[in-house]
């Protein structure tokens, strides 16, 4: 377990104190490599955490999200999903969505036009808007390889 010292600290300035059931949702989120709805979580721990309702993982996902801790992803579905933020620039991605199945592909390939054009964009709506941008999310919508053939 990557342990509660790392990411218990940032509860406080939330109003909120560290509990089992946030501790047991951000190890699973830190773990995995999926993008994970609330209710794959839930399904995911309600085995070793018979305790934990749907109820509390969604409020938990939602207090995780607005600490910085999480992505949270809303695609067509309707169906949020939920990843981790390490706060590593080296794992930053955007994502590639199929539109039919759903599936969610991570993409890391940038080339040095698309980081300029990024940055050039952040600068822009900074000096119009007055606005620090800390971080972006770009999610490409589409049609995956297998629905397509």
């Amino acid at each position: 377990m990557r342990g509660p010292g790392k990411w218990q600290h940032r509860l406080h300035g939330h109003g909120a104190r560290w509990t089992a059931p946030r501790s047991a949702i951000l190890e699973l989120l830190s773990r995995s490599s999926k993008h994970m709805s609330a209710k794959d979580v839930y399904g995911s721990l309600n085995r070793t955490h018979p305790g934990l309702g749907l109820t509390t993982v969604y409020r938990t996902l939602d207090l995780l999200v607005r600490m910085g801790l999480l992505n949270k992803l809303s695609f067509g579905s309707g169906e949020s999903r939920y990843e981790f933020r390490s706060g590593d620039e080296e794992t930053h991605h955007h994502h590639l969505i199929c539109m039919q199945c759903g599936k969610i592909i991570d993409y890391t390939d940038f080339v040095d036009e698309e980081l300029k054009l990024i940055k050039k964009t952040e600068d822009a709506l900074t000096r119009k808007h007055g606005f620090k941008i800390t971080d972006h999310n770009i999610e490409f919508l589409g049609i995956c390889p297998e629905c397509k053939g």
